[in-house]
């Protein structure tokens, strides 16, 4: 295929990247045809005696998958759930999560992930931009989403013992209550405002939900996915059944060499974030595989569960891969690895290689994307520092962030937009964000400042809103937060733009550093003047015990700019 010569404007509707495909990746994806719901079924027609789920040795055939999600489909249905509202679910990774997931599909309804480990705070502000009417959450904090203020808790709490799921030598072994047995009331056929917390239990004990009850359509909506993004104000994208089969879909075609109905997928990613729900989620589901699950990342779980049921396929993060491929767990099982949320380290890379002979390829991806949309070749031809090249059926520009109508030149800086099946229909009652973030065509403006090289590969710079302008020039904190991380007393870094009173910004940087180091700030200028042009350089350093960040790891700048100035 030709490459466009590199002086002249971007233009990518050749997609020069297909030649940079692993062998037997399509160009394409055949339109979907069938909604998440039919998806699962077509798992538990195909595979029902494999197993679908694995916790703490405790395991699931697709078979018994598909009944628990129909019996839980038909106790929620008596619970008034309906198409199109929304359930929220508020879990660690647990088989329940699953169920609770497809069966508040199977009706129609609208699923609302939230991290369970949030304060009372923080899912009130989420609460009231969905309006949940029923809340599907984790035992120990069903007190909390109960007690929330009265114009936004749900109608009906269901609180879920994720330990029931666990073996009884287990529960045991960890000291585990066991559920007591419940009294001989049915909590279903209490009025829903006045039934207090219900037993998960009971919700799974009721009939299978009738084959007459109304079904999803393939543009409904299947999911809000909260997402504040910069801004710290919670927002809920919209996707579709259409959005994450898609998704899915893209993800199996860019992974030829997987094995239908014989893959381990190691879920230590929570299931409530947008790339542990897609690859452990519903691409898993789309496959057959055998989805072992994590309620949280630790090195001796994964090490226990790995000697059980070696893992043959991990979705993760960088500090995931740098802290598995540091310890003594046996992971040579690992065929495929697949990075995401942050940039991944060569050297991590490396060293994860070395250690189980498997690939590990970056990707890129965000809520609004259902969530991949880039990926690494899962062959030679892939690059390491590059988030890599478009998904089959995805289209890419690179535009002027201050007019996304201009292409910028083939490797020169500018925001990525996105176009293809799995982008989003836009925020949940916020029509002006939706208009800023979808341009008319269909394209997303993702709000990331890359680069594109002449044969389709992307570099992620920055985010437009993180970029700090200081000095009247543009300096990418990343690219700050490299060239620190580089000292040998320095673990890691986050670097921000503080808005001086007489315009413009001023860098500066918190770091946080090895056992015993001495900090110098002259000294650490000094070191980053050798590798940065003076601008760049941070005018104060702040060392702190550590950076705030995500439930997958990744720092929060915001916070970090919002502590630094309130110092």
């Amino acid at each position: 295929m030709e490459i466009p010569n590199a002086s002249t404007p971007v233009s990518l509707e050749d997609r020069p990247w297909i030649a940079a495909y692993a062998e037997g990746v399509p160009a394409e994806i055949d339109p979907v045809t069938e909604t998440l719901v039919d998806m699962l079924e077509t798992s538990v027609a195909k595979f029902g005696g494999h197993v679908a789920l694995e916790f703490f040795g405790a395991r699931t055939t697709y078979a018994e998958l598909g009944e628990q999600v129909e019996r839980a489909a038909g106790g929620l249905r008596r619970l008034g759930v309906s198409p199109g509202d929304r359930v929220a679910l508020v879990m660690p990774n647990c088989p329940q999560h699953v169920v609770a997931f497809y069966a508040t599909l199977r009706l129609g309804a609208i699923v609302v992930e939230h991290n369970p480990l949030y304060t009372a705070r923080e899912l009130r502000h989420q609460f009231d931009v969905h309006g949940a009417k029923v809340a599907i959450v984790w035992d120990k904090v069903a007190d909390v989403v109960a007690g929330l203020p009265a114009d936004v808790v749900p109608a009906t709490v269901i609180s879920v013992r994720m330990t029931d799921a666990m073996p009884w030598t287990k529960r045991f072994a960890l000291r585990l209550p066991v559920a007591k047995a419940h009294t001989a009331r049915d909590a279903l056929t209490a009025t829903p405002k006045t039934a207090g917390v219900i037993p998960w239990t009971k919700v799974v004990e009721a009939r299978r939900v009738s084959h007459k009850a109304p079904r999803p359509a393939l543009d409904d909506i299947a999911l809000l996915q909260l997402t504040s993004g910069t801004s710290g104000i919670p927002k809920a994208a919209i996707l579709t059944h259409r959005n994450l089969r898609s998704n899915a879909a893209q993800g199996r075609a860019w992974v030829p060499g997987l094995q239908e109905g014989d893959e381990v997928f190691a879920a230590v990613l929570p299931l409530f974030h947008a790339y542990g729900l897609t690859l452990c989620l519903t691409f898993a589901i789309s496959i057959g595989a055998r989805v072992v699950l994590f309620p949280k990342f630790d090195v001796g779980l994964m090490k226990d569960a790995a000697r059980h049921t070696p893992p043959t396929f991990l979705p993760a993060v960088p500090p995931i891969y740098d802290a598995l491929s540091r310890s003594d767990v046996d992971l040579r099982s690992i065929r495929y690895s697949i990075s995401g949320a942050m940039s991944l380290p060569v050297p991590t890379v490396s060293r994860w290689e070395e250690k189980t002979g498997g690939l590990l390829v970056e990707g890129y991806g965000m809520t609004e994307t259902s969530p991949v949309a880039l990926g690494n070749p899962i062959g030679p031809s892939r690059r390491p520092g590059t988030v890599g090249v478009p998904f089959p059926s995805t289209e890419i520009r690179v535009v002027d962030p201050a007019d996304p109508t201009v292409d910028v030149a083939i490797g020169k800086p500018g925001e990525l937009l996105i176009r293809g099946p799995q982008v989003f229909q836009g925020y949940w009652n916020r029509p002006e964000d939706t208009a800023a973030a979808l341009l008319p065509g269909g394209w997303l403006r993702t709000g990331d400042v890359v680069t594109v090289s002449a044969d389709g590969f992307v570099t992620v710079v920055d985010r437009v809103k993180e970029i700090i302008i200081t000095g009247g020039f543009n300096v990418s904190p990343t690219e700050v937060e490299q060239v620190l991380a580089l000292h040998p007393d320095i673990v890691a870094a986050a670097v921000v733009g503080i808005p001086r009173e007489s315009g413009g910004e001023k860098i500066v940087a918190a770091v946080t550093l090895n056992p015993g180091a001495v900090f110098d700030q002259e000294a650490v200028r000094d070191f980053a003047r050798a590798h940065l042009t003076a601008y760049k350089v941070p005018r104060e350093i702040v060392v702190v015990d550590e950076l705030p960040r995500s439930q997958i790891g990744k720092v929060l700048r915001r916070v970090v700019r919002e502590n630094l100035q309130a110092r």
